[in-house]
């Protein structure tokens, strides 16, 4: 696209800003512009070139003001109505320093240079050349018939302004490009926000934080696939956003450029043996093929799970897809010398295919591992998706707000749950011997150090892919002068479900509920019986006085995800967690 294809009047780009959708759009997608977006309800390109030259420090104070008058919550005011022509647009708030030039030409006849003049001084910050020009502003301004008073006012203003004043024309260029990503973002999300992974590929935070925006977006991102991935992130036919081979650790651009280049050429690999057959097996070597699928890369091939792949016989046999990668390069070589050969005998059919062995699939928890190991995220899933319902209800901090310092939450209780990530024992020079975890949750990693009696204690809980939830106190340590997490308590993650929850309360309103909705509920209830006490409630939002409890000995159900999932995407249906 071109920039005359961004017409400027594109409701749902506009519709975009107004929500605060804003993540990957240039200079707006901090939260606090995402606040004041929500607030403002841009409409017009005008609004988004005034709040990019506000939000930075000083004008920030006007904002609040900026939003009310354009909503007509507070009444649009000129100092004299002269100012009205150039200040219209930011709704009687001085924002550039264009307007600051404009406004002296008019008001107190500068010429354009003594206007350019005072533009500089207010851009540099130039106090002494300002007390220059001040006096000729009010005498300008007074031969004009304007009030000495007002003159004043407005010049005292203008003083204030110099602090933070900025140019209409940076903001209108920094505008534009957010308007056009904006554009690409509202009408091609999935292009965009791939676009958007590429660029950040080299970050993993980054990448995280952007899938995360895909995720609340609706648009799948899934992992490499050596039948769609290119080497960086693409979209396939379904708008899918597609994983890049380049990500996968071991596997380089020339790895990668022989891949899709064979693809194009001879169409989509059909297996393993297929694909080991047709790549250059010195640019796709082994390990390529060993981390293509330990990051899923070859999870398109039908009938094969990731474990298979690495299976052996016994310890000194070679894994099956080592024999795989075997299996190619004397294909390869048989192709060679039949070529070479006069009568084209032999060739690949004389090569036998390795016989797929049966193994147990790898858990999810190794196999979301492995693939962390080898893209440096987890794509497919995460460990913790099976514990939404604990990390929600049961944890009030996470570990990325850990990591950024616990000096605010002194004498507070924290809980915190994830998954053990690293563990391991240690002893000190002292000889005693301590204890080191690292925990991932959703958002970061932490470390915490387990030392004397909290160490005995909990020991047994340094194992690698264990789920714990940890509770403690933020206490100040007058040794390190720092606050500290103390741990006082960790529990099995899976147990706690049971443990905490004692029932569940289901809210339904009256108005609004239909028969597809209750259907949905009866079915899932009775396709997850349990122990859980189960209470209805039929509510009245116009009179609380009308709501209906429904309750009974033999209403328990199991506390499944299936159930929690079904139930927490019924429409209008609410659900509390009794005890939690």
């Amino acid at each position: 696209m071109v920039a005359d294809d961004f017409p400027l009047d594109d409701t749902p780009t506009y519709e975009l800003f107004q929500r605060g959708e804003t993540v990957g759009i240039f200079q707006y997608e901090s939260a606090g512009m995402q606040k004041y977006m929500k607030e403002l309800k841009p409409t017009v390109f005008a609004d988004l070139i005034a709040m990019n030259a506000l939000y930075r420090p000083g004008p920030l104070e006007y904002i609040p003001s900026f939003i009310r008058r354009k909503h007509g919550e507070e009444p649009i005011a000129y100092d004299l109505d002269d100012m009205q022509e150039y200040l219209e647009e930011t709704y009687g708030i001085t924002v550039y320093q264009e307007q600051v030039m404009l406004l002296s030409q008019k008001l107190a006849n500068f010429t354009k240079g003594e206007a350019d003049m005072l533009r500089k001084a207010m851009g540099k910050k130039i106090f002494a050349l300002l007390e220059k020009l001040k006096p000729k502003f009010i005498d300008g301004g007074k031969a004009n018939g304007h009030a000495e008073e007002t003159l004043l006012k407005v010049w005292k203003d203008w003083e204030a302004f110099a602090a933070y004043a900025f140019n209409k024309s940076h903001s209108t260029c920094y505008a534009w490009v957010a308007y056009q990503t904006a554009y690409l973002k509202a009408h091609y999300p999935a292009e965009y926000m791939a676009s958007v992974l590429s660029n950040n590929m080299n970050d993993i935070k980054q990448v995280t934080f952007f899938m995360e925006e895909c995720r609340r977006m609706g648009v799948p991102v899934l992992g490499p696939d050596v039948n769609e991935s290119g080497y960086k992130f693409t979209v396939n036919a379904k708008g899918e956003i597609r994983f890049g081979l380049g990500a996968i650790k071991g596997v380089g651009g020339g790895a990668v450029e022989n891949i899709v280049a064979e693809r194009k050429t001879g169409g989509p690999f059909v297996d393993i043996f297929d694909f080991a057959k047709r790549v250059n097996l010195r640019a796709v070597n082994k390990r390529c093929f060993e981390n293509l699928a330990k990051a899923g890369g070859f999870d398109c091939f039908s009938g094969i799970h990731r474990a298979q792949y690495f299976f052996k016989q016994h310890e000194k046999d070679s894994s099956f897809l080592e024999k795989a990668v075997r299996f190619g390069l004397q294909s390869q070589n048989e192709a060679g010398s039949a070529q070479q050969s006069i009568f084209g005998e032999g060739g690949e059919a004389d090569v036998p295919k390795p016989l797929v062995p049966n193994c147990e699939p790898w858990s999810s928890v190794y196999e979301l591992n492995q693939e962390k190991e080898m893209v440096g995220i987890y794509i497919s899933g995460h460990p913790l998706d099976d514990f939404k319902l604990e990390m929600d209800s049961f944890c009030n901090f996470d570990m990325a707000r850990y990591n950024q310092g616990l000096d605010d939450y002194k004498n507070k209780e924290l809980s915190m749950a994830g998954v053990v990530a690293e563990a391991a024992e240690r002893t000190s020079k002292r000889g005693e011997q301590f204890g080191i975890i690292r925990i991932e949750d959703y958002t970061d990693g932490a470390t915490f150090f387990l030392f004397g009696e909290t160490y005995l204690k909990f020991r047994s809980f340094l194992v690698e892919g264990a789920f714990l939830y940890l509770k403690g106190k933020v206490e100040f340590s007058k040794y390190r002068q720092e606050c500290r997490f103390n741990i006082a308590s960790i529990e099995l993650l899976p147990s706690l479900r049971e443990k905490m929850v004692k029932g569940v309360t289901i809210q339904l309103p009256i108005t609004g509920i239909d028969k597809s909705t209750i259907e949905s509920l009866e079915r899932i209830i009775k396709s997850n019986p349990g122990e859980c006490s189960l209470k209805c409630i039929l509510t009245d939002p116009s009179d609380r006085a009308n709501n209906v409890e429904m309750s009974s000995k033999s209403m328990k159900i199991s506390l499944s995800n299936d159930f929690i999932q079904t139930v927490k995407y019924l429409p209008d249906v609410q659900m509390k967690f009794n005890g939690a």
